[in-house]
């Protein structure tokens, strides 16, 4: 993962929050001088995620601290595995461990989590995405992450893709006022965003198809078949997209209706952590 400047103050902001004035339990039983080595022990199986994150962690506590990795983000991982080992002032390594941990467990639980939807659905040629449901402030990990488990990130935020909703279309007035604004809105401020409309029937479908002026069309809480309908009432020209309550156990049914996207809220706000411990390595 590239380490940005936004990605600097983001882990500034959470050591801070975790540490305040100060790591009172290291700084009171943890001679300023002692040495020490500690292992990222995986206690549990999943696919690492969040290694170059730890380094940012380890880097803004103590720079003195180095780390000898053994695996890259991506890497499936085994109970047991050890993913690097650590050198440095104790005291700095124990200040850092619950940060380092916090980040690097959900990240890999995304990652797990993401990877096991991705396998569900190999044999077929649709894309995994993933959604804006993600924790406040934690997105470019969790999207990065859902990448590393081999899916694709659908828009990031409200600025980079126009994605007309339910709510947009009724306050508008409708799915054509709807789309005649935002490409009216476009073209005053000269955007050049990709448009999408959520659909919530087949009627709407037609609607759009008639219409036109979106690149994408979302059946939203479509069944299998009716999505299967909506694809072929689309015939290709505009690119699609199935979206809501759509879980492992129906995933791969909707996957072969023969639409382009699905995107799956589960990846970022139904996982739970890879379980990792930083344990002490004793001399």
């Amino acid at each position: 993962m590239k380490i940005t400047d936004d990605i600097r103050q983001l882990v500034q902001l959470t050591l801070t929050e975790d540490i305040g004035d100060g790591d009172h339990s290291s700084l009171s039983c943890i001679p300023a001088d002692a040495p020490g080595r500690m292992k990222l022990l995986v206690k549990q199986d999943g696919i690492l995620c969040g290694v170059d994150v730890a380094r940012e962690v380890l880097r803004q506590v103590d720079d003195t601290i180095q780390m000898e990795q053994f695996m890259q983000d991506g890497t499936a991982i085994r109970k047991g595995d050890i993913v690097f080992q650590l050198q440095g002032p104790a005291r700095s390594m124990l200040t850092a461990e619950r940060t380092l941990l916090n980040f690097m467990q959900r990240m890999s639980g995304i990652a797990t989590t993401t990877h096991e939807y991705v396998e569900l659905v190999k044999d077929t040629p649709v894309t995994l995405l993933d959604t804006r449901k993600t924790t406040p402030n934690m997105r470019i990990f969790e999207k990065y992450a859902v990448t590393v488990g081999g899916a694709q990130n659908h828009r990031f935020g409200l600025f980079d893709m126009m994605m007309l909703k339910d709510n947009h279309i009724d306050f508008a007035g409708g799915i054509e006022k709807a789309i005649d604004a935002a490409n009216a809105y476009q073209k005053e401020h000269g955007l050049h965003l990709n448009i999408e409309i959520e659909t919530r029937s087949l009627d709407d479908v037609r609607r759009v198809i008639a219409h036109g002026g979106v690149q994408r069309i979302m059946f939203d809480n479509f069944t299998p078949d009716q999505i299967r309908e909506g694809v072929a009432l689309v015939n290709h020209r505009f690119e699609t997209e199935a979206s809501g309550g759509i879980v492992k156990e129906t995933l791969h049914d909707y996957a072969v209706t023969g639409v382009d996207f699905i995107s799956v809220g589960a990846f970022t706000h139904h996982i739970a952590s890879l379980d990792m411990s930083l344990k002490t390595v004793i001399q």
